[in-house]
């Protein structure tokens, strides 16, 4: 289940050695330092969560109702907005600082969210993992082709759900059940085990798993 959680950006992959001398491969976030904007209460809104903020964006590429909103929590615009539930509302206030040494500690369990790269348009074999057609009996141009989409009688139409080519990637993608491998609080840095969706310095969310 997703509980607390963070905003941050891909930086990349490593690899650690732990105690047995085992080699880990890692990716490498930058978690936060991320900021509160807006505080949701039932009262008010009918549920409870924490809006978080993340990396500071451009004046020249704020509008008027972004400034006003940043301005409230006393903060200069950010570029990435996000809510989370789970948060004791108690402890937060307009344009307090959350750290990713306050959610995190080694060994934790989380959940990675991020946008898959994207691909552009692809055919079957590399969307969808097909064999392609035969290498012989004389055919020269069935290699990659997706075989026969449907009858032609009846029904006369490809059904809804057919695997085509078509675009690839660039889709909402979480990862769960990772480790954290390790927190550098000084310079907001989590390494997790394994890889998460996205490119270098895109931007991420991570949640904490809850039994």
């Amino acid at each position: 289940m997703r509980y607390k959680g963070i905003l941050g950006k891909k930086i990349g992959m490593t690899s650690v050695f732990d105690e047995k001398g085992r080699m880990i491969p890692c990716t490498v976030i930058e978690a936060g330092p991320c900021f509160v904007t807006q505080i949701k209460t039932k009262e008010h809104d009918g549920y409870e969560a924490v809006q978080l903020a993340f990396d500071e964006k451009r004046e020249r590429s704020v509008n008027k109702p972004e400034k006003g909103h940043f301005d409230k929590a006393g903060l200069k615009a950010k570029k990435v907005v996000k809510e989370f539930k789970g948060f004791d509302l108690t402890q937060f206030k307009l344009g307090d600082e959350v750290k990713v040494d306050s959610l995190f500690s080694l060994g934790d369990v989380i959940s990675v969210t991020g946008t898959s790269k994207g691909r552009g348009f692809q055919g079957v074999v590399k969307r969808h993992h097909f064999g392609g057609g035969f290498r012989t009996h004389g055919q020269s141009d069935r290699e990659r082709a997706p075989g026969s989409i449907g009858s032609s009688s009846y029904p006369s139409r490809v059904f809804k759900g057919m695997l085509m080519a078509g675009r690839m990637g660039g889709e909402k993608i979480t990862v769960k059940n990772l480790t954290v491998v390790k927190v550098i609080p000084e310079s907001n840095l989590l390494l997790v085990q394994g890889s998460v969706a996205g490119h270098n310095n895109s931007y991420v969310e991570i949640y904490k798993e809850q039994a």
